[in-house]
């Protein structure tokens, strides 16, 4: 099936700002949350579509290839599989769409208590898996390069998964049990009074922050956070073409996630460098 323009399926002009478009994929993506349409398959595919325009128009780097080439621009390097792509659409989970964008929502574990977790109903797990922070660094490319393409290495000062337990936060392997409170959902049902009744909402749990379980034995290391201060080189290859104010991502780059979570990204601020005989063309 022909995918919809990108601009459509969210609903805002092609000079829409940053916060605009996040407006509006968050509006979608509240109508079309699975938990809101149990069931409904084209309500779920509707979520994904939604997701897949935000992940492209939310990144300055994919929407200016989006904008000259149009879908074709997201395929091979620039969307399916390569260094600043990554594949989304109908490869992408559930899961894989809210551990990228729940943050939108007010915190990486739900809507903000209006709603269950993804499976329908109101009543499933959403385990909050902690996600790390992105990383900025900035290169100077001089003409040759940004003609050429280039390949580029960074030492990183970044949270990297603990050397002592592993990314676990647990000592010697004693691992984690299941949360009392919440009985391993991440979640619990507060009642609140309201001028229509009882109301139910969903919010984090607030023993295990979401997680669903809790650390027997804290790591001494890391304090059970699961992540120490590191460093790691990273090879980025710099596509042909790129510009001034651009920004490329490298999607788990960044700092480590808490325990096992989901590592952030790299994100690449393009400087061109002015040449003392030659302008771009």
């Amino acid at each position: 099936m022909e995918k919809r323009d990108y601009y459509e399926v969210l609903g805002v002009s092609k000079d829409a700002t940053a916060d605009q478009i996040k407006k509006a994929y968050r509006k979608k993506a509240i109508e079309f949350h699975p938990d809101k349409n149990p069931g409904d398959k084209t309500a779920e595919e509707k979520f994904k579509e939604a997701a897949e325009a935000y992940d492209v128009l939310s990144n300055p780097d994919k929407k200016a290839r989006y904008d000259q080439f149009g879908h074709a621009g997201m395929g091979g390097a620039a969307g399916n599989g390569g260094p600043f792509g990554g594949g989304f659409g109908q490869n992408m989970s559930m899961d894989d769409i809210f551990s990228m964008f729940g943050d939108i929502f007010g915190g990486h574990s739900g809507f903000g208590g209006g709603f269950g977790g993804f499976g329908g109903g109101g009543g499933g797990q959403q385990q909050r898996r902690f996600r790390g922070s992105d990383l900025r660094v900035k290169v100077k490319l001089n003409l040759k390069e940004i003609a050429n393409g280039v390949e580029k290495k960074f030492k990183l000062k970044k949270y990297v998964p603990c050397s002592h337990c592993h990314g676990s936060g647990a000592e010697d392997n004693s691992g984690s049990e299941t949360c009392s409170t919440c009985k391993g959902s991440g979640t619990v049902i507060r009642n609140q009074q309201t001028i229509l009744g009882t109301m139910q909402t969903r919010t984090t749990c607030p023993t295990c922050g979401g997680e669903g379980k809790i650390v027997k034995n804290k790591c001494k290391h890391c304090n059970g956070d699961g992540i120490e201060y590191g460093e790691e080189v990273v090879s980025v290859n710099i596509p042909a073409g790129v510009m001034e104010g651009m920004q490329l991502s490298m999607q788990g780059k960044g700092n480590a996630g808490k325990r096992n979570g989901i590592p952030g990204d790299l994100l690449i601020q393009v400087e061109e460098e002015a040449h003392p005989e030659l302008i771009r063309d």
